[in-house]
């Protein structure tokens, strides 16, 4: 058994989790959005890395197999969608749980109503329906169990709303009351247990005949049981002094940020970060050591709650505020990017007629121009220059990003890896692995 490494990055809005092997090599990634309870975020994302791990396994067991490469990909998916949906029943169970606890205090905030019926009968049909969320290509609103019940209960829950006996209010009540705690719940969900148990019939499924699906068999349980002896962590983020680690196992996002993106990218000389709280321009040398840096630690404005908190305000996923900008037709201009000030300035934009198209067009271009001045005061942009972070899948703020990198640059290579929410907990597993890997000299 080799070595393993751990970083993690306990965001403002999400914690990230990255395990390395003793070559420095990708193993697995971790994501979650639960926030209330920081021991738990970190428990929760290190559980879906080495998740996401043992699937990686998994593949290069196939790999090293004379197998069909469609074959392959479908057996893959079809392993990944058992181990999802086993995690989403867990979770619908802890849900009820919590739901049929609170629904009575909610009554009795409404006179007349009988919620208890009405919310059984939601989550029997959610549950009955579960698999049609992780069947073969079926499109997901997320890939947080909040969003996609919160998808799911708020239109079974309406459909059958009605005012007085169940008002709607009540029944989102309910919810909203306990899906917090379904998020800080820490699953216990064996990963050999469940992907062994859907061994036989995704082999089936996927094509394969017995004789040649009993040998992929073994290979493919071997990889689902592999264990990972976690010789380091180092813990990182907006959050990282809450870490459950020794201040020891702790380092700054400058430092992980420039490190990860360094590793991602190896000729990275500037990284800009947009994360969920702040943003970082950071400037590298040849080994990803930061040379100088700047950041806007006072408050989210033009960051991923500012964003998070534009999309609640226009009743959209976080992940559908880019794609609609990129249908504007013109710019709107925008004041500011305050988040106390956003709700007040969007309603009176959309009250004016101004298409909300136009509006998150203007909204992201404002977010890039003050991620550009604080690239500006770090020493500017040098090529290569690298962007992470959650806003870096934003489609609208990579294009704004763009153009006004060869507005102000000229042409710079943009690197963007579709990892980039995970560089800061990279950087926190390559200084863990550092720690333990490299001599120390007396």
């Amino acid at each position: 058994m080799s070595y393993h490494f751990i970083g993690i990055d306990l965001g403002s809005t999400t914690t990230k989790a990255v395990i390395l092997d003793a070559e420095g090599t990708l193993l697995g990634k971790g994501l979650t959005n639960s926030r209330s309870n920081y021991d738990v975020a970190c428990a929760i994302a290190k559980s879906e890395a080495l998740a996401d791990a043992r699937f990686t396994l998994c593949r290069r067991a196939l790999s090293a197999l004379d197998m069909d490469d469609a074959a392959r990909s479908k057996l893959l998916e079809r392993l990944e969608n058992r181990f999802r949906l086993a995690q989403h029943l867990a979770q619908l169970d802890v849900l009820r749980k919590e739901m049929l606890a609170e629904a009575p205090g909610v009554e009795r905030l409404f006179p007349g109503a009988t919620l208890v019926p009405t919310v059984t009968e939601v989550l029997d049909l959610m549950r009955e329906r579960a698999g049609e969320l992780f069947a073969e290509g079926a499109k997901r609103r997320s890939d947080f169990f909040r969003d996609n019940a919160a998808s799911q209960y708020s239109a079974l829950a309406e459909a059958r709303s009605e005012c007085g006996a169940r008002p709607y209010e009540a029944l989102l009540g309910v919810f909203d009351k306990s899906i917090l705690k379904v998020e800080n719940e820490v699953l216990d969900i064996a990963f050999a247990d469940v992907v062994g148990g859907a061994l036989e019939t995704c082999l089936e499924e996927a094509g394969l005949d017995p004789a040649r699906a009993a040998t992929i068999r073994p290979e493919l349980e071997a990889a689902a049981g592999a264990s990972f002896e976690i010789r380091n962590e180092v813990g990182t983020g907006y959050g990282r002094a809450r870490l459950p680690f020794p201040k020891a196992q702790i380092r700054s996002e400058i430092l992980c940020h420039g490190l990860g993106a360094h590793h991602m990218f190896p000729k990275t000389a500037t990284v800009l970060d947009i994360g969920g709280q702040d943003t970082k321009a950071i400037q590298v040398d040849d080994k990803g050591i930061v040379t100088s840096f700047q950041m806007n630690d006072r408050c989210a404005a033009g960051c991923g709650r500012y964003l998070g908190y534009i999309a609640d305000e226009m009743n959209l996923g976080v992940h559908e505020l880019g794609p609609l900008a990129q249908k504007a037709t013109r710019h709107v201009r925008i004041n500011s990017t305050c988040t106390v000030f956003a709700g007040a300035e969007l309603r009176e934009r959309l009250s004016l007629g101004q298409r909300r198209e136009d509006i998150l067009a203007g909204l992201h271009r404002a977010i890039i121009l003050r991620a550009m001045s604080l690239l500006a005061r770090s020493g500017g942009i040098r090529d290569e220059f690298t962007f992470t972070g959650g806003v870096a899948n934003n489609p609208a703020a990579v294009a704004a990003l763009r153009k006004l990198v060869v507005e102000n640059y000229g042409e710079v290579t943009i690197n963007i890896s579709p990892s980039s929410i995970y560089t800061g907990a990279l950087g926190g597993a390559l200084f863990a692995m550092r720690d333990v890997m490299t001599p120390q000299t007396a």
